[in-house]
């Protein structure tokens, strides 16, 4: 570096006043200081700055927790721009799909009429079904789902369509037997033929929709740079009135045994077990349309609540609690909003982080799995009660209609995270901790970060040979072969029983399935990867090396040994009394820690 050269204290002054002057325009991206006369710099505060102030005093525990929700919520929002474009992608996506041309009737099982380029997106098993098919292009294609109402969150922007397939098509007994999802995946794989040859399709592909195996959608998106922009999920689905509710209760059987075993009736009289969970999504597919008018009504152009859903939406995503079948889901969130509103524990007018604030309270002092609510008002007494929802399910939460349980798929461990979670958050919130919201909606926490042991079970093929050694056939017929659920439920409550007092909390995660191409099978059940379990042990249980049973004189004592098998021995302690117990050998402290596995 140069000396500076030394000049007099007058003309250093000049050149300086002179550099001033000749600063230029201010740099673009560069805030600039704004210039306030004096008057404006000490003038009173307006109205609307007090209000403000007020209410970031009342509404939120700090200035700074208020400008970070607002700056996520810009974060996550959509951006005008992308919108005039996404509309756009979305006429020409309805024009496209109601010039698919028709086809001519065929019987369900004559499939020859499908072009070579494309597989069914179901697993037809067992194969024979009785009914017809032809495609005739659809009755209307609606929006439907969150875009609509403003609540949809980057980065993945998903548009749902509700394809209604015309009365024509469809016969009175197609809620029987998988007749109905049979036609839903033929009527999806013709669509997607039509659609695939199209050069405004970038990519065209089959999903699952939430995870569930009978209810294939087809993906579309845009090509070349705007593939990133946005994915549109196209569901067929029946007429509104097309199916009668009372036949579609939870006490109803539409999976006949004898048609699923592939074996004649029993003649002896003994009633079909009920299909629960094959009702619900007959039931999902009629209320697409009702349940984005209830929403649409309720969040309308109340701000604040658009902005909680998009909260709890973000808060949902970085648990992990939103994914794959039985998931949390955006959607059940919003309803759960609108249920709020309708039983006045939440206003119109509240702000967005009071409504994540309301939301995560009733979360963590409701126990849906124990009582359940619902959205319906009316009082017909010819209407399901509450009861008869919680015989059939794990976790109940009724729609408007009064016929639909909204948390269906949701199993009562996936619940008690959620409800964990929700505890944590509000004890986080209510600490006013200056990293509270940094760890509230910024910070991923996966599985791994969640609990103390994460166990992974495959391959997923193992748990078909325990659905047949427990005989879990009614589960199975239930839910379509998928063997991974209908094993779920013993393999948690086996794990509880167990680990008994050790335990805090038991979740499991199942990753949800890829989609794929058109020329391809649906994936398998065992294709979905790994099943895993996540372990919170209470910290007084963990090192503990005996399980105490019932005295040996008690009925439950019979239960504790079979259970327990060899392990279990009768023992007598120092206060006298004799018991089944089960002793672990564990010399030092890191055994110990070892015995829950």
């Amino acid at each position: 570096m140069e000396p500076a050269p030394e000049s007099t204290g007058k003309e250093g002054k000049k050149e300086s006043s002179k550099k001033r002057n000749l600063g230029g325009p201010p740099v673009e991206g560069l805030l600039q200081p704004v210039k306030l006369s004096r008057a404006e710099l000490y003038k009173e505060p307006t109205n609307e700055e007090l209000n403000r102030l007020r209410e970031t005093e009342s509404l939120f525990h700090s200035s700074l927790l208020r400008l970070q929700v607002e700056e996520l919520l810009k974060e996550v929002r959509l951006p005008e721009k992308k919108k005039e474009r996404i509309d756009t992608f979305l006429r020409e996506v309805n024009q496209r799909v109601l010039r698919v041309p028709s086809t001519t009737k065929t019987e369900l099982t004559d499939q020859t009429w499908l072009p070579a380029g494309v597989r069914v997106p179901l697993h037809q098993v067992p194969y024979p079904v009785k009914g017809c098919f032809r495609f005739l292009p659809p009755a209307q294609v609606t929006v439907v789902g969150s875009y609509l109402l403003g609540t949809c969150i980057r980065p993945d922007i998903n548009v749902d369509m509700a394809v209604t397939m015309p009365r024509e098509i469809l016969q009175d007994k197609d809620g029987l037997n998988q007749r109905y999802f049979r036609k839903r995946a033929l009527y999806l794989a013709h669509l997607a033929h039509h659609l695939g040859q199209d050069p405004l399709f970038g990519s065209v592909r089959f999903s699952y929709t939430n995870g569930c195996h009978l209810k294939p959608s087809l993906l579309l998106r845009p090509p070349g740079k705007d593939e990133r922009l946005v994915t549109v999920r196209l569901h067929p689905c029946p007429p509104p009135d097309f199916f009668r509710p009372c036949r579609l209760l939870p006490s109803k059987n539409n999976v006949r045994s004898a048609w699923y075993r592939g074996q004649s009736s029993p003649g002896d009289g003994s009633p079909e077990p009920p299909t629960p969970h094959y009702n619900t999504w007959v039931l999902q597919d009629m209320t697409l349309e009702s349940h984005m008018q209830l929403l649409s009504t309720v969040l309308g152009s109340a701000l604040g609540l658009k902005d909680g859903v998009a909260l709890l939406k973000v808060w949902l995503r970085q648990r992990e609690l939103d994914k794959g079948l039985g998931g949390f889901s955006g959607f059940l969130v919003s309803m759960l909003v609108a249920f709020l509103v309708s039983t006045r524990k939440i206003h119109t007018t509240m702000s967005g982080y009071q409504v994540l604030r309301s939301v995560l309270q009733f979360l963590a002092t409701t126990d849906l799995t124990v009582n359940g609510i619902s959205l319906c008002l009316s009082s017909d007494p010819s209407l399901p009660a509450l009861a008869d929802f919680h015989q059939a399910f794990p976790v109940v939460f009724l729609d408007s209609s009064g016929f639909l349980n909204l948390c269906a798929d949701v199993t009562a461990s996936t619940y008690h995270q959620v409800q964990h979670e929700a505890r944590l958050s509000m004890a986080l919130l209510d600490s006013r901790a200056d990293d509270g919201f940094q760890l509230l909606l910024m910070t991923p926490k996966p599985m791994i970060r969640a609990f103390d042991h994460v166990l992974h079970i495959h391959p997923l093929s193992r748990l078909q040979a325990a659905c047949h050694r427990l005989k879990l056939w009614p589960e199975l017929q239930d839910l379509g072969g998928d063997y991974v659920s209908a094993a779920l439920g013993s393999l948690t409550t086996l794990l509880e029983q167990g680990l008994g007092s050790r335990l805090h909390l038991l979740a499991h995660s199942r990753p949800p399935v890829s989609e794929w191409d058109l020329s391809q099978d649906p994936p398998k059940h065992r294709d979905s990867g790994t099943l895993t379990l996540g372990l919170l042990l209470r910290p007084e249980g963990l090192t503990s090396v005996l399980e105490l049973g019932p005295e040996a004189n008690q009925p439950e004592a019979s239960d504790f040994r079979q259970f327990w098998g060899s392990r279990s021995e009768l023992r007598r302690f120092q206060d006298g009394a004799i018991r089944e117990a089960v002793v672990w050998e564990a010399g030092s402290m890191a055994q110990k820690r070892l015995i829950p596995h």
